[in-house]
């Protein structure tokens, strides 16, 4: 009962934040489109998700997702997905590993993919790691 409480909580002092979040792309940014206020970031959040679109969205340029500049893409992507992504990497295959590489433009997915698992460590430094230190870690991890 007190995890219920302090997690609603800790969702109430985050509204403001929301509020002036982007709820970033996917279907349910499409869906709300064009509104405005704190309720429909938070449902355009949620349902982007939710609906298992946006993996699709980031690696099509649909759905509102921009795909102009790889590294924001994969960095928004990572943070959506975290725990995929480091299960993937850390696993050397999957689908959030591939749409990594897609949004990065690696063109040598297999090779990338076992330079990652063999890298984990380094990639991960810890279980509070960013998306954007994700990013840079596998950044330097790929520059050798």
């Amino acid at each position: 009962m007190k995890k219920v409480k302090l997690f609603a909580i800790a969702a109430v002092a985050s509204l403001p934040m929301l509020a002036q979040a982007n709820p970033g792309c996917g279907f349910g940014s499409s869906l709300f489109e064009g509104e405005e206020g704190t309720l429909y970031h938070v449902i355009a959040a949620t349902t982007n998700g939710t609906s298992g679109n946006q993996t699709f969205g980031m690696t099509s340029g649909t759905l509102g997702c921009d795909t102009s500049k790889p590294i924001v893409a994969a960095a928004l992507f990572v943070n959506d997905n975290m725990d995929e992504v480091a299960e993937n990497i850390a696993n050397g295959e999957g689908e959030a590993l591939l749409t990594l590489a897609t949004l990065l433009e690696v063109e040598a997915t297999d090779e990338f993919a076992v330079l990652a698992q063999q890298n984990f460590d380094q990639i991960f430094t810890s279980e509070d790691v960013t998306a954007e230190e994700v990013i840079v870690n596998l950044n330097q991890v790929v520059q050798g």
